[in-house]
């Protein structure tokens, strides 16, 4: 099926940080912690969402919902709880689904969040949640993980599936593995979105493989993403993050685990798990830790391209200030220098220190074409340092065959050294976290105009040529 019809917006940004370029080296991207200065802070996970649809993201944080005053201020406007955010009913504006609250909230025209009436949930709670048009019904339907209450009980994992917009229905529930983090994913580009759930207390994680109408498979074992260690069964994992690290076109993926070394046998650290591509079967080979050095509570992984450089970074947050013999844990910023191998940046990023924390979203708060960071309850605007040069692209389904959203969308930007950029429209990342559904292109001193691919979710190709650099793209998917 190609159907390459759609409506194509370009908007060249303000660029707000070209002082850094003078005041640091091209390669040293800082951070300033402008929580106080912007009135935003708090919260244990993050949510970036444009509520309004006036162009400039805003967040959930800490179960409250702050409206992004032109990059120049956030204000505080509902407290629905700590969630997630697509358009299920597909009127243009975000609605939230609070996992925390285990409540939905539609979006009243971009002023302000009403609970809608829900269907009889599973006994339990929630750590995290994603959205995705699992069944292709052009309306963007709800994972959930059921963690637990310690020791004796597990909660069961459910999916709710959009009735057009108007109701859920409970279609599927069960008890099996305390879910933390859950992120869902078109891994091996078959039209469908498939998830990923990170379990806890050495338990394997779970690879749904999505038959096509929302139906799952675990097809954990057979592609390779347990994610656990040598007499383990499972790891502590708390959160995944999906992204093509290695600009080979194919999304792969980073498993985080909590691990303990107390001399009972070293628990399964974090894993880099490469996707084969086509000629693989989309199987994943582990790439080992990568450069990911051990500390006991790494928590919640998000993926971004913090210095515009063309790669893929992550940032693992840690839950200990001080973990088991007194040894000292805090987040990480790895920079990827290629091959799977990443490095620390964190203290050149002037990001050292934070405190114990799940929180890890990232978003262009400004508008200035680079990503800042919510983490341990502050906002961390990225201050520049990077001649680099970027594109945004923002996708909107038609609300028919794709959701409004546009969640299970992919994008390929071709470079002319050979490398491909993909991105996805996601929501929902790490443990409860989910980052701007804009996606961020760092292009390194690519300037000229571009190439791009965009796979719908409907399964249709769009092919762009002449895209220009250094500009926010809006493509609107065509009935």
């Amino acid at each position: 099926m190609n159907r390459p019809i759609a409506s194509i917006t370009f908007l060249r940004l303000p660029v707000f940080a070209m002082w850094a370029a003078i005041a640091f080296q091209a390669s040293a991207v800082v951070f300033e912690n402008k929580s106080k200065e912007l009135g935003l802070a708090g919260g244990n996970e993050a949510c970036w969402f444009d509520m309004d649809n006036d162009g400039w993201v805003d967040i959930c944080a800490g179960g409250k919902v702050f409206r992004n005053e032109g990059g120049k201020a956030f204000k505080e406007v509902a407290s629905p709880g700590a969630c997630i955010a697509a358009d299920f009913d597909n009127d243009g504006f975000l609605d939230l689904y609070s996992w925390g609250g285990r409540k939905m909230y539609r979006n009243e025209g971009g002023k302000s969040f009403k609970a809608i009436e829900m269907p009889e949930l599973p006994k339990g709670s929630s750590l995290g949640a994603c959205w995705g048009d699992f069944n292709n019904d052009g309306f963007v339907d709800l994972y959930a993980g059921g963690y637990e209450s310690w020791p004796a009980d597990t909660y069961a994992d459910f999916l709710l599936t959009n009735r057009g917009g108007k109701s859920f229905e409970l279609t599927w529930s069960e008890v099996r593995f305390r879910a933390r983090g859950v992120t869902a994913c078109d891994f091996d580009r078959d039209g469908d979105l498939d998830v990923y759930v990170s379990n806890y207390r050495l338990q394997p994680n779970v690879l749904w493989l999505n038959g096509g109408e929302g139906k799952f498979k675990d097809e954990t074992g057979p592609f390779n993403v347990l994610a656990n260690g040598p007499g383990f069964g499972g790891g502590h994992s708390i959160g995944a993050a999906w992204g093509d690290f290695d600009n080979d076109g194919n999304i792969d993926l980073f498993a985080g685990n909590f691990a303990h070394k107390d001399g009972r046998g070293n628990q399964p650290e974090s894993v880099w798990l490469r996707n084969l591509g086509t000629a693989g079967g989309h199987h994943f080979e582990s790439r080992g830790q990568g450069g990911v050095f051990y500390q006991e509570s790494y928590a919640s992984p998000s993926a971004a391209d913090f210095d515009n450089d063309g790669d893929l970074d992550l940032f693992f947050t840690t839950v200990y200030g001080v973990a088991s013999f007194g040894r000292k844990n805090n987040s990480v910023l790895f920079r990827n220098d290629r091959d799977f191998k990443f490095a620390n940046a964190t203290d050149e990023a002037k990001l050292s220190g934070l405190p114990p924390t799940y929180q890890a979203a990232w978003a262009d708060i400004d508008n200035d074409g680079d990503l800042d960071l919510m983490a341990a309850g502050s906002l961390f605007v990225n201050a520049g340092g990077s001649e680099n040069h970027w594109l945004k692209v923002r996708l909107v389904g038609d609300g028919k065959s794709v959701n409004r959203s546009a969640i299970g969308a992919q994008v390929r930007v071709s470079l002319p050294d050979g490398a491909v950029l993909t991105r996805q429209v996601e929501a929902g990342t790490g443990q409860g976290n989910q980052n701007e559904l804009t996606l961020h292109f760092g292009l390194g001193k690519h300037a000229k105009p571009l190439a791009l691919e965009i796979f719908w979710p409907d399964k249709a190709v769009q092919k762009l040529s002449d895209v220009a650099a250094d500009k926010l793209l809006t493509v609107t998917r065509k009935p």
